[in-house]
């Protein structure tokens, strides 16, 4: 049995692999394409990239209900889904980059992409199912704060150091350390024997429930009682800001002069570890605090973040003479924000997953989010793109003021 600490670490390698491949793909790509003078509108599209997100509600039962082979119900899911992650970076590191002006090899790319997706997806799953049964209900927020920690760092090399790295590596050496990381953080989960007890339920299970009877059980359960349909509100309504502001905001740096390296280092690297300490603060404070206030605090400094990119951009649209310092340091603050409210809402996604039937609870509630997430990030680049960096964010701080009713709706609603 493991102890605590233990199962902190296994969690923590198992997100950070995770977040090597996503953190290219969201914070990478978009300042590649976006070099190559590819449109905001273009950009949005490449959204779809992240589709297995929002859809992994669809396979989740599946994880939850059947083990692959003996190595342990969830185990036997994660392995072989973090060795293929492993093998299409080593694949990718091979593919001639420079030809992606050639739809074959545009579409082969992205395919190997959208693939790389496909196993993350799942594997998150069965890791998010893992830590709901690992994790006892006092010991979540730890468990979530070092989730995000794991998935930011993840984001601080996949994203920001592969951008400083292609700037005096090449392509196939910076794609082979990738995989390098990818497998290094697979080695905990190889030396990790399941606990019985994390699936003891499913496994009791004498007629499992056919795919539709499981998604109409648990819909069913996310409308039981009104904390619940409440909190299904917060659920639809958190990711909308971020959805909005997905495809401007990296375009925005790179409209505003700053080069592969400086976006990479002081955007995304130092961004990732004002997340890093978010992530700890948040901790902290869901130690000392409710979740309830702390989601309603979170939320309110993440507006205030947003507001302050629109004073960036109102002053890059009129010409106004703004210092990278201010960017870098607004871009620092909101990540933080985000981890801050990423770690309170895993936390309290966690709370209302049942054991039972946990990937495919903490799938579901995590794929809305998601979903909603990316339909408004592929029609965003197109409206950013009419309206104009200012007037676009200012738009998307009165409707980010807004999303703030449901959570007090929720608030006085829950026991």
């Amino acid at each position: 049995m493991l102890n605590l600490r233990q199962i902190y670490i296994l969690l923590f390698s198992l997100y950070w692999a995770q977040g090597l491949p996503v953190g290219f793909m969201t914070h990478a790509l978009p300042v590649i394409l976006r070099a190559q003078g590819v449109s905001l509108a273009h950009i949005g599209g490449f959204g779809l990239l992240m589709l297995p997100w929002s859809i992994k509600i669809f396979w989740a039962p599946y994880v939850d209900r059947f083990a692959l082979s003996r190595l342990g119900h969830y185990r036997s899911w994660i392995i072989p889904t973090q060795l293929s992650s492993v093998l299409i970076l080593i694949i990718l590191s091979f593919f001639p980059i420079q030809a992606l002006d050639q739809p074959s090899y545009l579409f082969i790319f992205f395919a190997l992409l959208f693939l790389m997706n496909l196993t993350g997806a799942t594997q998150d799953i069965a890791t998010d199912a893992l830590a709901v049964n690992l994790l006892k209900n006092d010991q979540q927020h730890w468990g979530n704060t070092f989730q995000v920690i794991g998935s930011r760092l993840g984001f601080i090399v996949g994203g920001g150091a592969v951008l400083w790295c292609l700037d005096w590596l090449d392509w196939q050496k910076t794609f082979l350390v990738l995989a390098g990381l990818v497998f290094l953080n697979t080695v905990p989960v190889l030396f990790y024997r399941e606990p019985i007890h994390a699936v003891k339920n499913i496994a009791d299970q004498k007629t499992p429930l056919s795919f539709s009877q499981a998604i109409k059980k648990y819909l069913n359960y996310f409308t039981s009682s009104k904390e619940l349909e409440t909190w299904l509100m917060v659920l639809l309504s958190f990711k909308v800001a971020d959805g909005l502001a997905g495809p401007l905001l990296k375009p925005l740096m790179v409209d505003m002069g700053l080069n592969f390296s400086q976006i990479g280092i002081f955007i995304t690297i130092f961004g990732a570890v004002a997340a890093l300490i978010g992530a700890g603060i948040a901790g902290l404070l869901l130690k000392h605090f409710s979740r309830v206030n702390c989601l309603i605090v979170f939320s309110i400094l993440k507006i205030i973040s947003l507001a302050a990119y629109t004073v960036i951009a109102y002053g890059y649209e009129f010409n106004a003479s703004i210092a990278p310092f201010w960017l870098y340091s607004v871009n620092a603050f909101e990540d933080a924000c985000s981890a801050m409210l990423l770690v309170v809402m895993l936390t309290l996604i966690m709370q209302y997953s049942r054991k039972q039937s946990a990937g495919t609870d903490f799938t579901f509630q995590v794929s809305i989010m998601a979903t909603i997430s990316g339909l408004l990030y592929l029609g965003s680049g197109i409206i950013g793109d009419l309206a104009g960096y200012y007037h676009y964010l200012l738009i998307i701080v009165m409707i980010s003021i807004l999303c703030l009713l449901p959570i007090f709706y929720w608030k006085n609603n829950t026991r």
